[in-house]
């Protein structure tokens, strides 16, 4: 026979005759092949090869009574394409059903009565994890087969798409049951609870799994490790059209996963759906004001609400559900207490929602109207709404300081912002899933959940070394930071430091009490802000325009005058480059006279140096002489004008040593005082900064207000060039007389120190991470500092950022404490769930012995699973006990870079 054949599925281009193809392809019936026609190649399939089927024997073995499987064509749905075969079932009398025939060569039945169709079981495979990874739908994936088939319609088509949707379906279903064991229960599927088959979160709390022996009597300031972190969230992505009914598409579920049992949903919903909802007092959240007002039309579902694991990013069991008219507290208020109801024995529960402001209020009456056995007795557990963080700047103030997760204790570094995280993964199924009847919505919906939370379940040992990782740094650094702090203010409000402890501890306890972190002062006003540069401005004129030195001038005299000119150079300069290109001739003439005062000034100093230092004459001869070189007016110009204090000098020529002590002293001074006169210069433009994106609103205002911006920008550039003047000389002056120590108070200026106290080293790190600039550490120094530190807005200021710092350490500290503790959590559900599995291995006999050896091996690969998991986990955070153990005892010269990568 002639060899015109080829296959596209096998291995190489080998062209074969017929004979030879089909009986190479008995055990590969759905390739597909290519018949050289003498001019290009074309479609054949190996049915109209003649190639059939048997089912139900051996390979080789034919069936004596064979039973064809319809009239027609049978077509298998296949990863290659849409396929019509020749198929005979066996007709033998103990043959099996045809359903469980398909089954066996691991085609999926269509139905379980004379099917005509079937899917294999590896294209099932296939689009169930692309309907995960990429949310491609069953009608786009179906038609991509379709188009593998026949791209140009030449083959007559054969429609599959409703058995196919059908078959994907059913498929979801028993793989969810069979993952969560339900096939090993000899009590059969229907003894399924709700929740049953959800995928629960290994690192929350829970009783009986993954707590340690005592922990319910633990003490109070160990009690929040226990305790549970749930978020409550509204997607309004995933609604679902008027299509189908309960009737006609019942969910398969039934409440086993994670949506909630409908039928007692709705009966709920029945009697209290259609109460009016009180209107928030809190900023205008759209979610509580227009719950009532949401448009339906068209829409069986609004939304679905959800409640999650909010440390992990897990679905909980039984907490999601629809919504039929936006986010009502009715709804919610259902879904919570129904995920609650398995963590009833834990005694501390933390609930962020970001209307928790709102919704809390009333919540324990609502709750008479669950079920019985789902009620919280509220006065035995402390339990604390908080609102995430990302939604806390929406809210108004009081919310800000009461709902806040970086304001209270026993949270960690929690945001309770993992839903908006699911939703970013669910939210492009929406396109599809919204088109489908309930049953059908919810079915898809609970199976993209279960896969969500098994990704989040393998990926808990990275995430959690990750973070422990970053968080005992972070301890370490705020810690640092707060005893800095709490060092440097003690020593300026002893009396002040010891009412602001007791005042935070308090209201940690009982909030009710006075806010430590609420404003209580009133703030400058943008007026005040004006005069005081005016009054600088005029401190400035008045000092350029002061006679000059005359009489007997005293060292320190000499030293403190030549400092106080420095500055009038910078200014001079400042001013200078203020004219611009197109300055008047009187601006150009002010600033002509203030140059020429200054020159006077100087003038008469350099006179009186000579009397104290005689060699800055010949320091001055060589600098001239440089200047005529260069063809330069060095020494003319008053701003240029080389001062030559000690400091300058650096003995290259002889100065006595007590000029040089009283410039260092001079110096020092000069630094600290420039330090609070560059913190009130940031305290305003913090404030005018915020003023201006509140308040003002119009062209000529915001002009106004802008350049009183630059005047203040102006300000704090000038502070800056001072304070690094001041360092510079102290740094030159400290090698000369053996100063040692001040470095570590008086510190280098870099640019991205210079920020508010309620600014971190740039826009992107968030309040828990921020460190406060090292310059707010730094006590003032003389006795006319340029702020008035008792001045009572300062002291609300510095206690809020003390409160601010403190509870940062204390939540990075907490943090530390939580990921250890769900590291054993995690170690302990793996080795729960593991004995689990393995306890079901004979939980059900059965006389099949290939039945009852298939539930054994399925079992035991789970527990396997299960202990690779631990063993890996375990790996992976080898080493992370000894970097927390280190960084405790504060060892020197330790890599904790080598500690991590062995």
């Amino acid at each position: 026979m002639t060899a015109v054949l080829r296959c596209s599925d096998c291995l190489g281009t080998d062209m074969l005759c017929t004979s030879c193809l089909l009986q190479g392809h008995e055990v590969t019936p759905l390739h597909r092949i290519e018949e050289w026609n003498g001019k290009f190649f074309e479609k054949k399939s190996l049915k109209d090869l003649g190639l059939r089927i048997q089912l139900g024997h051996p390979r080789g073995v034919k069936c004596y009574w064979p039973i064809s499987a319809v009239k027609d064509d049978f077509v298998v749905i296949h990863t290659n394409g849409v396929h019509s075969v020749g198929l005979d079932f066996c007709g033998c009398e103990l043959a099996e059903q045809t359903s469980q025939q398909l089954l066996r060569v691991r085609w999926f039945p269509a139905s379980s009565d004379k099917p005509r169709t079937a899917a294999s079981f590896a294209v099932l495979k296939q689009f169930h994890l692309l309907s995960f990874e990429s949310k491609v739908s069953t009608y786009e994936y179906y038609n991509a087969l379709m188009r593998m088939s026949d791209q140009v319609g030449k083959v007559e088509r054969k429609e599959r798409y409703e058995q196919f949707l059908r078959i994907t379906r059913e498929w979801r279903h028993l793989k969810m049951l069979k993952r969560a064991g339900r096939g090993h229960d000899n009590a059969g599927i229907e003894a399924t609870q709700e929740g049953d088959c959800a995928v629960l979160c290994p690192a929350c709390p829970q009783p009986g799994r993954n707590l340690v022996a005592g922990w319910s009597i633990a003490p109070p300031e160990k009690r929040w490790l226990y305790g549970l972190f749930v978020a409550i969230d509204a997607n309004f992505r995933l609604k679902r059209k008027t299509v189908s009914s309960d009737a006609a598409d019942p969910g398969l579920s039934r409440g086993w996963a994670y949506f909630v049992e409908e039928l007692s949903y709705k009966s709920y919903l029945k009697d209290y759906l259609n109460e009016p909802q009180p209107k928030s007092s809190c900023a205008g959240h759209t979610a509580v004001n227009a719950a009532d007002s949401k448009s339906t039309t068209g829409l069986a579902a609004t939304a679905i609400g959800t409640v999650d694991c909010a440390r992990h990013g897990f679905k909980l069991p039984c907490g999601v559900g629809d919504l039929q008219k936006g986010e009502k507290y009715v709804n919610m208020d259902y879904l919570v207490f129904s995920a609650l109801r398995s963590f009833a024995p834990l005694q501390v529960l933390k609930v962020s929602y970001d209307i928790a402001c709102q919704w809390h209020k009333h919540l324990w009456e609502r709750m008479k109207r669950v079920p019985d056995m789902w009620h919280i007795d509220q006065t035995s557990k402390d339990i604390t709404f908080l609102v995430p963080k990302f939604h806390l700047p929406a809210h108004i103030t009081e919310c800000q300081w009461l709902f806040s997760f970086n304001l209270v204790r026993g949270v960690g570094r929690t945001d309770g912002e993992t839903p908006e995280r699911a939703w970013a993964s669910i939210n492009p199924a929406a396109s599809s899933t919204k088109e489908m009847g309930p049953g059908s919505q919810w079915d898809v919906i609970d199976d993209h959940f279960g896969d969500w939370n098994w990704k989040k379940l393998v990926t808990l040992g990275p995430m959690i070394l990750r973070k422990i990782q970053e968080a005992i740094p972070e301890r370490n650094e705020h810690r640092e930071d707060f005893t800095e702090l709490t060092e440097s203010l003690s020593s300026k409000y002893p009396n002040l430091m010891s009412s602001w402890e007791q005042q935070v501890h308090e209201w940690e306890y009982d909030m009710t009490k006075p806010n430590p972190f609420e404003v209580k002062v009133a703030e400058v006003t943008m007026a005040g802000i004006r005069l005081q540069l005016a009054k600088d401005d005029a401190i400035a004129v008045s000092d350029s325009n002061q006679p000059p030195l005359h009489g007997m001038v005293t060292p320190s005299i000499l030293i403190d005058t030549g400092i106080e000119l420095e500055d009038q150079q910078r200014r001079l300069i400042v001013e200078a480059a203020k004219l611009g290109e197109h300055a008047t001739d009187t601006q150009k003439a002010y600033l002509q006279q203030r140059a020429n005062a200054l020159k006077r000034r100087m003038d008469a100093w350099a006179k009186i140096q000579l009397l104290f230092i005689p060699g800055v004459a010949s320091l001055r001869d060589m600098a001239e002489e440089s200047s005529r070189i260069a063809s330069s007016d060095l020494l003319q110009r008053p701003e240029t004008f080389p001062l030559l204090l000690p400091s300058a000098i650096a003995r290259r020529v002889a100065c006595d040593q007590a000029l040089e002590q009283m410039e260092w002293k001079f110096r020092e001074g000069q630094a600290h005082d420039t330090l609070n006169e560059l913190r009130q210069a940031l305290r305003s433009q913090s404030y005018m900064l915020k003023f201006k994106d509140r308040f003002i609103r119009g062209q000529g205002a915001n002009t106004r207000a802008q350049n009183c911006l630059k005047n203040v920008d102006a300000k704090v550039r000038a502070t800056a060039a001072k304070y690094r003047a001041a360092h510079h000389a102290l740094t030159v002056l400290s090698d000369l007389l053996g100063k040692v120590g001040w470095k570590h108070i008086l510190r280098p200026l870099a640019d991205e120190d210079i920020r508010s106290m309620t600014q971190g080293v740039d826009d992107s790190r968030s309040e828990g991470r921020r460190r406060l600039s090292w310059i707010w550490l730094v006590c003032g120094y003389s006795d006319s500092h340029v702020e008035n530190e008792d001045d009572a807005g300062v002291q609300e200021a510095i206690r809020i950022e003390w409160c601010r710092t403190r509870t940062r350490a204390y939540c990075w500290t907490e943090e530390v404490d939580l990921l250890f503790e769900e590291q054993e959590r995690i170690l302990r559900f793996l080795c729960w769930h593991a004995t689990w599995w393995r306890d079901k291995e004979n939980a059900w006999t059965v006389n099949d012995p290939a039945l009852q050896e298939g539930l054994r091996a399925y079992a035991e690969r789970q527990a396997t699973i299960r202990q690779d998991l631990k063993r890996t986990f375990e790996h992976m955070w080898r080493n992370m006990r000894q970097f927390l153990n280190i960084a405790d005892e504060g060892l020197q010269g330790v890599d904790s870079v080598d500690i991590l990568q062995h």
